[in-house]
C-alpha cells in the first residue's frame, strides 16, 4: 500500500472511531421492519401495515414471491399473501436487503460510478449466495441473501468521506488501495451498529478470510465462495488463487472447479436468483 493510502486509511478509521464520520443508518422501513419482526407475537398483517407505505418495496416483494425459485404453487397477488408465503423472517431480511439499495446514490459522478459497481456487485453475491446456502446447506437461504447484499457495506462510509475530500477522487489508484484494505473492518463496525446477527456481523470480514477454519458451515462460508464464484471468467486477482486449498468449499461440499453458473441443476435457480434482485 502507498504512503497516501496508508495516510488516508489512518485518518479515516480515526475519524469513525472518535465519530466524526457518521456510519450509514438502515432506511426508515428497514428499521421498522426488523423491529417489529423481533416481536414473538408479530403476525403477517402487522408487517403488511408496515411495508405496504412503500409501494416499490411491496412490488419487489410480491416478485420475489412469485419467483421461480421459490416455486409458487399459486400466483401471489398482494403483499399479504406474499408474507403468508415467505415466512416473518424471510419477508424482514428481503425487505431489510431491498431497501438498503437507496442507500447507494452519491452526489458526484465518479462516486455514484463506485456505489452502483458494489451494489451491483453485492446483488450479485447476494443471488449466488440464496442458491449455494438453498442447494448445499441447512442455513436459511434468507439471511444467505441478505449476508451477501452487506458483505461490502464497508465501503459506503469510505465513499461518502472520498466526496468530501476530492484528493481521493483524483487518484483512484489510492482510493482503491483504501477500500481494499479496510471495508472490512468498518463492515463489521456497522453491522454491529445496526445490530445484526454475529453470524452476519462477521462477513465483511471473514468472507476474504480464506484461510478460516471452523467447525461448520456458515454464512462467511458461503458469501466467501458466492464471491469467489461471481469473479469467473473475469481477470480479476482473486482468479489467479489456487482455490483448492479454501476450505469453505470442502464445507459447503462444493467443487472448487465447479462454476455454479453452469452446473445443470444449479443454472435455473442461478438465473432466477440474479433476475431476482436487479
Amino acid at each position: 500500500m502507498s504512503t497516501v493510502a496508508e495516510q488516508v486509511r489512518d485518518d479515516l478509521l480515526e475519524a469513525i472511531a472518535n465519530d466524526k464520520i457518521v456510519l450509514p443508518t438502515l432506511p426508515e422501513v428497514a428499521l421498522q421492519v426488523r423491529e417489529i419482526a423481533s416481536d414473538p407475537n408479530v403476525n403477517a398483517q402487522k408487517l403488511d401495515n408496515i411495508i405496504s407505505n412503500d409501494a416499490a418495496l411491496t412490488a419487489r416483494i410480491i416478485k420475489v414471491a412469485n419467483s421461480p425459485l421459490l416455486r409458487a404453487r399459486n400466483p401471489i397477488e398482494d403483499l399479504k399473501m406474499a408474507v403468508m408465503r415467505l415466512g416473518i423472517d424471510y419477508t424482514a431480511n428481503l425487505a431489510t436487503g431491498l431497501a438498503m439499495q437507496q442507500m447507494f446514490q452519491a452526489t458526484s459522478d465518479t462516486v455514484d460510478k463506485y456505489m452502483r459497481e458494489v451494489w451491483a456487485k453485492s446483488t450479485e453475491v447476494a443471488g449466488i449466495s440464496h442458491v449455494l446456502c438453498r442447494h448445499y446447506t441447512k442455513l436459511k437461504p434468507d439471511q444467505a441473501t441478505l449476508a451477501g447484499l452487506v458483505h461490502k457495506i464497508g465501503v459506503l462510509p469510505i465513499l461518502t468521506y472520498a466526496e468530501d475530500n476530492r484528493r481521493l477522487l483524483r487518484d483512484i489508484k489510492v482510493l482503491d488501495e483504501v477500500i481494499a484494505s479496510i471495508h472490512p473492518q468498518i463492515g463489521r463496525k456497522i453491522l454491529e451498529t445496526w445490530d445484526f446477527p454475529e453470524e452476519l456481523q462477521l462477513v465483511p470480514e471473514q468472507h476474504l478470510n480464506f484461510d478460516r477454519n471452523v467447525a461448520q458451515v456458515d454464512y462467511a462460508d458461503i458469501v466467501m465462495v458466492a464471491n469467489l464464484q461471481s469473479y469467473i471468467g473475469s481477470d480479476h486477482p482473486l482468479t489467479q488463487m489456487d482455490w483448492t486449498p479454501i476450505s469453505a468449499f470442502q464445507r459447503l461440499g462444493l467443487d472448487p472447479e465447479v462454476n455454479a453458473h453452469e452446473a445443470e441443476d444449479l443454472s435455473a435457480d442461478m438465473e432466477a436468483a440474479m433476475a431476482l434482485l436487479q
